[in-house]
């Protein structure tokens, strides 16, 4: 029963699980926090026949769940009779780490009863002592920034499955119709020449042959293309290291109908990225036929 990718974050308070969980999140896990672990092999056995089959899993379990974790060892035993693996992602961090952290977060320890939290560290480290000899991966996070982090959870877990691309989404757009609101890069495309001037043009869009040749036909038009190609080739593999999953990317005019959709649709055609999806949504180009 190998149908499953099964990751179960563990580890101390304020290493950083939340963040790790982010980073499952964003690679396409589906993702609990705090399930009391009794409940475990129930959970697995629901995401196996879901009508919308659930095939990667991480689990947040900690110390958070009370007299519910002691359960934890008795409910893997049963995962691993029943033949599913799973494997355990251990975070941890120095005292001195740990305790500054929860005085910058202005946050109790679960631990720390009488508000000393560098006994409830101590305490959780006892706890959490058998756990981690069990883990298949140890993270020390007390010298990781949380970027590094990302990077090392990505190695150690998602590039080890067939990932899914990288997506790149290519929005036209018009000005007058406002800036997409979840655009990470924005350019700005009216400075060339406008196809709404030319009579004949102004009806078509810039899906259109005769537009896409009137605006690609300007040494501008060329040369901004072959520096914003090149620029967003540059960039790709860092958001990638980012921990990033996607990028939109705005291209605008006016109008949304003529200079911007050539455009977009010219970028798409000479993006080639390894391990990357490139798709286009041309937002406004069914607007009010304006200035474009």
């Amino acid at each position: 029963m190998n149908d499953i990718e099964f990751v179960i974050i563990t580890g101390l308070s304020g290493a950083g699980k939340t963040l790790a969980m982010r980073v499952f999140e964003d690679h396409g896990y589906f993702c609990v926090d705090n399930l009391p672990p009794a409940l475990i092999p129930t959970f697995i056995e629901l995401c196996r026949q879901s009508i919308k089959k659930i095939n990667k899993i991480a689990l947040v379990i900690d110390i958070r769940g009370g007299g519910f974790f002691d359960k934890l060892f008795e409910s893997l035993n049963e995962l691993s009779k029943a033949g599913h693996n799973y494997e355990i992602l251990f975070l941890e961090a120095s005292d001195e780490v740990l305790i500054k952290r929860y005085k910058e977060s202005r946050r109790r320890h679960p631990l720390a009863f009488e508000g000393r939290i560098v006994e409830g560290i101590k305490s959780e480290r006892e706890k959490m002592s058998k756990l981690r000899e069990v883990a298949d991966y140890i993270i020390d996070t007390s010298l990781t920034t949380p970027a590094e982090l990302k990077e090392e959870i990505v190695i150690r877990f998602i590039e080890q499955e067939k990932e899914d691309p990288f997506l790149i989404n290519i929005v036209s757009f018009g000005f007058k119709q406002g800036i997409p609101l979840d655009a990470d890069l924005v350019f700005d495309v009216r400075f060339l020449p406008n196809p709404y001037y030319i009579d004949e043009l102004r009806p078509y869009t810039g899906e259109d042959p005769e537009v896409k040749e009137f605006v690609m036909k300007w040494p501008e038009s060329q040369q901004f293309l072959d520096k914003l190609i090149d620029m967003i080739q540059y960039l790709i593999p860092y958001y990638i290291r980012e921990g990033k999953t996607q990028l939109i990317i705005g291209i605008g005019c006016t109008g949304g109908r003529h200079r911007s959709v050539a455009l977009a649709d010219e970028i798409a055609a000479r993006l080639k990225i390894d391990r990357c999806r490139v798709i286009i949504d041309h937002r406004d180009i069914d607007k009010d036929i304006e200035r474009s």
